[in-house]
């Protein structure tokens, strides 16, 4: 058994799929725009790797548990790299808005930004 896919709720999923792709960096697995599908991966990766789904959130309760979880500023997903501080200075010049500088806690080097697409998303340095 292995971890196939999971999703993430967008409230647009196109424009997820280009700020996911075109700012961050990841790689298509699957678009299908005609039926608002958009499947990302980590990008090099092959075809047989984890999908990450940017789900439409135009169910209530795909909006609702969206839409709590950024206002409770808790990130909806996490991604690692290798220096937080220098995929911050990337990402702060092409427009990314972070909710703050990267820091340094007792689980390791974070740093927080908003994906312009309903959700806030974390660093990690692996």
């Amino acid at each position: 058994m292995r971890l196939k896919m999971c999703s993430i709720h967008v409230t647009d999923p196109a424009a997820a799929h280009t700020f996911y792709t075109e700012t961050l960096g990841f790689e298509t697995l699957m678009a299908m725009p005609e039926y608002n599908l958009f499947i990302i991966k980590d990008p090099g990766a092959d075809d047989s790797s984890v999908g990450l789904l940017l789900e439409p959130s135009d169910n209530p309760i795909g909006a609702d548990y969206m839409n709590a979880v950024h206002d409770a500023g808790m990130p909806a997903i996490v991604f690692g790299v290798p220096d937080v501080r220098a995929e911050y200075e990337r990402l702060v010049a092409a427009g990314v808005e972070f909710k703050g500088e990267p820091s340094e806690n007792p689980y390791g080097t974070t740093a927080v930004f908003e994906d312009g697409c309903g959700n806030l998303v974390q660093l990690h340095q692996d």
